[in-house]
């Protein structure tokens, strides 16, 4: 087995990665309007972010791990929401292909970083070695062996490249996992988000916990920390990981002020073709 990370597991750090919020905390729900508030203020401050990063050149990393139905979709969607997609964007590769499973393991990640003056969301990473393709049996002992060896360089490499990196673990109850797999079961809407795999890791809670366990134990370092986000409840985790994420990275407010627009161009003259030549989308009509 890899050698440990140079960052041992404190015991903060394993008291995190179980829960780590006082049950009658927990069980007080956030309000959806104190919610739309929050998540409304984080909002204008992830643009300011977006602009910094921009202005200054600068290569943001985030990776977004944890269990099924932990999350981490509907928190980079928050994110994503209101900011300019050639600026922030999102990975989430599929499975890989039999030409890529020839490759450097790392390869097929690494064509998807960012530039300057980009922030890449991972949506899923390089660490589906430490999970699926662990537990699963996607990937023998001696490669899940390697990744821990390779990743702990290969995180310092992207580091020292130059890149920001931030990786977050959503943290989800086993009963609060069910609760969300039931819950898409019943929503024809939802129900495509279970897939194959969902189903076939529902049973390996625990084979999964040893496995997250094991990929805290190597890859959680001083230079690349993992940071756990409470997942159980949604809206919380959302404004808790946005707003953790802020704090990351040091940015100054550069909003353009409001400009003046010039008039309007005049009609000189400009005839509009008959509307019967063109093909309109009908109106909407529903039942009444």
């Amino acid at each position: 087995m890899a050698k440990k990370s140079e960052k041992p597991t404190s015991e903060k750090s394993k008291r995190q990665e179980q829960s780590f919020v006082d049950p009658e905390e927990q069980s007080k729900k956030i309000s959806n309007k104190v919610y739309e508030t929050e998540l409304a203020k984080l909002h204008i401050e992830l643009v300011k972010l977006q602009g910094w990063i921009k202005e200054k050149g600068l290569k943001v990393v985030v990776l977004f791990e944890g269990r099924d139905a932990a999350g981490k979709g509907g928190t980079i969607k928050r994110i994503t929401e209101t900011l300019n997609p050639r600026i922030v964007r999102v990975v989430a590769l599929a499975t890989p292909t039999e030409r890529e499973k020839s490759q450097w393991y790392f390869q097929r990640y690494v064509q998807h970083l960012p530039a300057a003056g980009e922030m890449v969301l991972f949506d899923r990473s390089w660490y589906n070695r430490a999970g699926v393709e662990r537990v699963m049996g996607f990937a023998t002992p001696q490669e899940v062996d390697e990744f821990f060896r390779s990743v702990p360089e290969f995180e310092r490499m992207l580091i020292r490249s130059g890149i920001i990196l931030i990786k977050y673990w959503f943290s989800v109850s086993n009963e609060e996992q069910e609760k969300r797999f039931q819950s898409r079961n019943q929503d024809i809407t939802r129900r495509w988000k279970l897939s194959p795999m969902d189903l076939a890791s529902r049973v390996k809670w625990v084979e999964y916990s040893k496995a997250k366990d094991d990929m805290f134990k190597f890859t959680d370092t001083k230079q690349s920390p993992w940071y756990v986000v409470n997942a159980d409840d949604k809206k919380m985790a959302r404004l808790s990981c946005i707003s953790h994420l802020l704090k990351q990275i040091p940015y100054e407010d550069l909003t353009p002020a409001p400009i003046e627009l010039p008039p309007r161009q005049e009609d000189k003259g400009y005839v509009r073709p008959p509307m019967s030549d063109q093909t309109f989308v009908p109106e909407y009509q529903w039942e009444k």
